[in-house]
């Protein structure tokens, strides 16, 4: 019952109406039982009634019983089970008259007679064995003698050495059963096979059966084996024996072969082949049709077109002795057993139905039949037929064979971008080293592509024992097939070939040159017709604290200012992973804290105005105190996370190159970190000699500052800021003083902050928005900020949750890192959460930091989860920025909620975007980004003609806007290069504007809602960031676009990611199920690419989880991995790459 496909055979039972099952008793000791000794019910089975049928069970029938012998009609005698390609079980009807007709021919086709005795190894409960073993020997009353299938495994001599001591007439065998008795045999010159008359070949029809029977004449000959008595045969379930040798005369010339050319049998036509031995295929006949059947050869697909004498296609029979039905399925059956064949014009020829056998062949000289395959095992390739069993012939007949077992193959087709796909999968043995195994691999893919001309889709070795059984040992295909579409094959070895086999895969496109022609013309705000997609956020009129405004230009200022204005307000709560305040700074504590800095980087560090010093802290108030220590002292901080003490090596040579590109003038950091940047630990990865003046801020001399420096212009740098792109670009840009101002009067008026409101930060304070939120945000509007440094989430998850619970937050900023631990790993303790009383319902806004496309499965699922912890699931939101702004978006308090649009990722390639429904094949759902904010303008553009572009149209985003970045940080007057980033000007149009350029493609579009002042609201959708995107096959490709399509091929897979080497596609995926399913991701990789974004993938990397770096905001960084790919320093489990 463990067998493959045992549920589909409960399922016929059923239909069937099956309730009773005979047994013997060592069977039904053998069946599972519950823990109260009832018999399980089986998957998929009906309940049944379980008889035992042991002679010591039954009792005597009374004298005067006798059995009741009912007439030979039509009705159903029995029903044999059969499996179709798919896997589905199906039951073939044979009614009482057929199953007698069959026996009648059978005896005189094999000239059975009375008494003889018969050596049977086939299973005869179907089939040849229960035709011939059973049916036809109660018939003629001839011995049986049944040699099961486990015996021949323990002793695969057995059946020989019973005919010989039977002195039997008939053998039924299989070539397997050849195959072993050969490999058993050992010289026994005292048996004789001299008594048989018959040897029945049930698998005759297969292609390679000629070279079994051939050997086993070779080594049985001596031993009394005479040619005429081999007798192949050709049988299906549907049309019963279609075929057999008759037994030979002596000195009668044997039947003759055919030697077929491969490439001709797949374009179904034969073709003598001649010259080629190699490509050729022999077949031997089957014998001559059975008595009183009629026979023809039609088309094997589509109508039964009547076949020419040259063509090959299905064998189909009139006989009283075939199968009737295939029961309860009245619809099938009728293409099956009721078929009238058709002439060229479509015409019938005459009235009598034929069965269809499923066998595809041809009549040869002298009405002889040859079968070339089976239908079921037809692979259809690019329009070209090639058999299952040919493709098995080769494989085995490739050298050297000790690499797998000759019987443990399986060849299926899948459907992949839309054209079968072949795979072979084939049992290795346990002794085949690595080596062999790619040798006997390769040479298999050589051998299918001269002989067949047909290239393999996937060749894969799965270990001894393990490919999906039928009963009687073979292999059950179409499990197989199953087993490798699910990812539950467990490949050892693997070798996928697409860049061969896939041919129809649409041409690369050519890009077109892009002039700005008259099509572009403008008109008013239309561009050849349409709107020009643009957008703006709010006016930053004046607000309501105009003295602040007006006196204080700088952000230093509106500390002081605060400190003597409302000196005991707390400005700053950090919190500990207990949940417990660690430190708080009122506006006079952190006046006061920073003043101390300024006067220690005036003495120690002996700075002058405009030196850039690095800010070297954990997350924290130190952090904040500096960077307004730097700002009285008149120097420019830059900020840098610190490096890891458990990965220095990784993490201080960044640390170092920032430090050495910004020519700072010292470092501020803990006392903690300057023993760490001056130990040994640390020598072993940079230069610990060359720092700069290092000044521990833990423990400061209070001193008062002379006066505190005012800067001379609102266009002197307030601040650098840096960050290390996706695509591994170490970038920082020049952020002004009045962009400084600009920005937080932004954030304020889009979130409504002032002194009396509460926020939660949860993300790292390095760089743009984050670090905006972290240390500037609260100084200029006065609200207090609760900080949360991400990493204490490590030992407790449930820190910002809770914290949003206890102290009552209506607005919180994370990152996606952030929200991905806690949806992944508070997903289960929703319940326990609530228990403890965390309840999220105050929360109005929840919005994530980023600078990339918004993750929307990422925030559902977290907005679902949390749900019953009261989350609306209008609070999550996404923000927007970029390096030449670094708020372009935010949700904010008013507007309408974020919207969400599907285009097709088809035309996304091709740089359009096109709207479609929900649900729409190929669709990718885009949330817009939240809502611009005041004071920024943005415009899509087309980045090469620098034109602007209509409404719903793929460009780059361009901004203007107070709080842009001055320009990019760079040293060696390098400027030039980046130039056109900040102060860009249309091509035409608006041409005095001054745009800065994201770097990232997007698209805006007019919705239906109404933002606050009543207008039709614009959303900004961002799709993804030029320098992360690949060039492929003259298509622009997104990589989450590929990720997200292959973190869904495998359960196995915990997170991907993507590049591109040379011009080869390589996908990295993190293994998070067992090592035994590394190879299952193979193939699954490579269809879902294949399928959804008609790209070969070239190399395919499984690696451990976690080895695909991600930043502090969540952003894998592809080019890092790619590096460590190419320096070989992945340590992967395995890498497949793709011929």
């Amino acid at each position: 019952m463990g067998d493959a496909g045992s549920s589909q055979v409960g399922f016929l039972l059923g239909s069937c109406g099956v309730g009773l099952a005979l047994t013997s008793e060592i069977c039904l000791k053998g069946l599972p039982k519950t823990p109260t000794g009832e018999i399980l019910s089986f998957k998929g089975w009906p309940r049944l009634k379980w008889v035992v049928t042991d002679s010591k069970y039954l009792t005597k029938p009374s004298k005067d019983w006798t059995p009741h012998v009912p007439t030979a009609n039509t009705e159903p005698a029995y029903i044999e089970y059969k499996a179709s390609k798919e896997g589905t079980v199906m039951g073939v009807a044979v009614s009482k008259v057929a199953m007698l007709t069959h026996c009648q021919a059978l005896t005189q086709a094999c000239n059975y007679c009375e008494g003889e005795t018969m050596v049977n190894v086939l299973d005869f409960k179907k089939d040849i064995g229960l035709w011939h073993g059973v049916l036809t020997a109660v018939m003629n009353r001839i011995h049986t003698i049944s040699v099961p299938y486990a015996v021949m495994k323990a002793c695969p001599l057995s059946w020989v050495q019973r005919v010989h001591v039977n002195k039997a007439r008939v053998a039924l065998v299989k070539c397997r059963d050849l195959h072993w008795a050969m490999m058993a045999h050992r010289d026994q010159k005292d048996t004789s096979l001299a008594s048989l008359r018959m040897l029945i070949v049930a698998d005759g029809a297969n292609p390679w059966s000629v070279s079994s029977c051939d050997a086993f004449l070779n080594v049985f000959q001596p031993n009394g084996l005479k040619a005429e008595v081999i007798c192949p045969c050709a049988t299906s379930p549907e049309a019963m024996t279609v075929a057999i040798r008759r037994p030979g005369v002596p000195g009668t010339p044997l039947p003759a072969r055919a030697i077929l050319s491969m490439g001709g049998l797949s374009h179904g036509v034969i073709r003598v082949n001649t010259e080629d031995k190699n490509s050729a295929l022999t077949v031997q006949d089957v014998g001559h049709v059975m008595p009183g059947a009629l026979m023809c050869i039609v088309k094997a697909d589509g109508p039964p077109l009547l076949c020419k004498t040259d063509e090959i296609g299905e064998i189909v029979i009139n006989s009283r002795a075939g199968g009737t039905m295939y029961y309860g399925l009245p619809g099938v059956t009728k293409n099956t057993f009721e078929v009238i064949p058709v002439n060229s014009s479509g015409a019938p020829i005459g009235e009598i139905p034929f069965v269809r056998s499923g066998l595809l062949g041809f009549v040869g000289p002298g009405s002889l039949i040859f079968v070339v395959g089976k239908n079921e095992g037809l692979l259809n390739v690019s329009g070209r037929r090639h058999n299952a069993d040919d493709l098995v012939a080769t494989a085995l007949a490739v050298e050297p064979v000790k690499t797998v077992y000759r019987g443990r193959i399986s060849v299926f087709s899948v459907t992949v971008f839309y054209d079968e796909r072949i795979v072979i999968v084939a049992e290795q043995r346990p002794d085949a080293s690595e080596e062999d195994s790619f040798q006997w691999m390769s040479r298999v893919l050589q051998a299918i592509d001269s002989i067949h001309q047909v290239g393999l889709y996937c060749l894969a070795l799965v270990p001894a024992n393990t490919l999906p059984k039928t009963p009687l040992g073979g292999i059950h295909v179409s499990d197989a097939k199953q087993f490798f579409l699910e990812g539950n094959l467990h490949p050892c070895n693997i070798l996928m070939c697409p860049h061969t086999c896939v041919t129809n895969l649409p041409k690369p496109r050519q890009k077109q040159p892009v002039g700005v022609g008259p099509a572009s013309i403008m008109v008013g705000n239309l561009v050849a017709g349409k709107r020009i997609a643009q957008a703006s956020g709010r006016d930053l009129g004046m607000i309501e604290d105009q003295d602040l405004i007006r006196k204080h230009l700088y952000l230093s200022e509106a500390l002081q200012w605060r400190a003597q204005t409302d000196p005991d307000h707390v400005l700053y709560v950090l919190l500990n992973a207990k949940g417990v305040a660690v430190c708080t700074a009122t506006c006079l504590q952190l006046h006061k804290r920073a003043e101390k800095i300024a006067a220690a980087l005036m003495e120690k560090g002996s700075i002058n105005t405009g030196d850039n010093v690095v800010l070297l802290y954990p997350p924290g108030i130190d952090l904040i105190a500096s960077f307004y220590g730097c700002l009285y002292a008149g120097c420019v901080p830059v900020n840098v996370r610190p490096p890891h003490p458990q990965n220095l090596g990784a993490t201080l040579p960044t640390v170092r190159m920032i430090i050495d590109v910004c020519k700072a003038a010292c470092i501020l950091t803990t006392q903690n970190l300057t023993r760490i940047l001056r130990s040994k630990e640390a020598s072993a990865s940079v230069n610990i000699k060359t720092w700069p003046t290092i000044i521990d801020t833990d423990d400061l001399p209070r001193r008062r500052l002379p006066q505190i420096y005012k800067p001379p212009t609102a266009e002197m740098i307030a601040y650098l800021d840096f960050s290390v792109s996706t695509t591994g670009m170490l970038t920082g840009v020049k952020i002004s003083h009045v962009a400084v101002s600009a920005l937080c009067r932004s954030i304020k008026l889009q979130c409504e902050l002032y002194s009396s409101r509460q926020i939660a930060i949860c993300l790292d304070p390095y760089c743009g928005l984050g670090f905006v939120l972290w240390c500037l945000a609260s100084v200029y509007s006065g609200h207090q900020s609760i900080l949360i440094p991400p990493f204490e989430l490590e030992t407790c998850l449930s820190l910002w949750l809770s914290t949003l619970s206890q102290y009552r937050i209506r607005d919180t900023f994370c990152s996606y890192s952030v929200m991905e631990l806690c949806t992944k790993g508070l997903g289960t303790q929703t319940e326990l959460l609530k228990a403890r009383g965390v309840n999220l319902s105050c929360v109005r806004s929840c919005v994530v930091v980023a600078e990339e496309r918004p993750r929307l499965v990422l925030t559902h699922s977290f907005s679902k989860l949390f749900k019953d912890l009261g989350l609306s699931p209008r609070a999550v939101s996404t923000a927007f920025g970029s390096r030449v702004n670094l708020a372009v978006c935010m949700q904010g308090t008013t507007g309408p909620d974020p919207s969400t649009v599907y285009v097709d990722l088809k035309s996304l390639r091709h740089d359009r975007v096109r709207l479609v429904e929900r649900g729409a094949p190929q669709s990718l759902p885009l949330m817009e980004s939240g809502k611009i904010l005041p004071g920024v303008r943005v415009i899509i553009v087309n980045p090469e003609t620098r034109g602007p572009l209509g409404d719903s149209h793929l460009g780059e985003i361009w901004i203007n806007s107070p709080h842009n970045a001055s320009g990019y940080f760079t040293i060696y007057g390098e400027e030039s290069l980046q130039a056109d980033h900040f102060n860009t000007k249309l091509s035409f149009g608006d041409p005095t504007t001054l745009w800065a350029r994201t770097g990232y493609l997007g698209f805006v579009k007019r919705t239906e809602l109404l933002d606050a002042a009543g207008d039709r609201h614009d959303a900004l959708f961002v799709v993804g960031s030029l320098d992360e995107t690949l060039e492929l096959r003259g298509l622009r490709y997104h990589p989450t676009d590929m990720e997200t399509s292959v973190s869904r091929a495998h359960r196995s897979i915990a997170e991907s990611a993507v590049f591109t080497w040379t011009n080869l596609l390589v996908v990295v995926a993190e293994l998070g199920g067992s090592e035994q399913d590394a190879l299952d991701l193979v193939p699954l990789i490579t269809n879902v690419v294949l399928e959804e974004h008609h790209l070969i993938v070239g190399v395919v990397v499984i690696v451990d989880p976690g080895v695909i770096p991600i930043n502090s905001r969540g952003e894998k960084q592809r080019m890092h991995l790619r590096d460590s790919f190419l320096a070989d320093q992945l340590d992967p489990i395995y890498v497949a790459y793709n011929m």
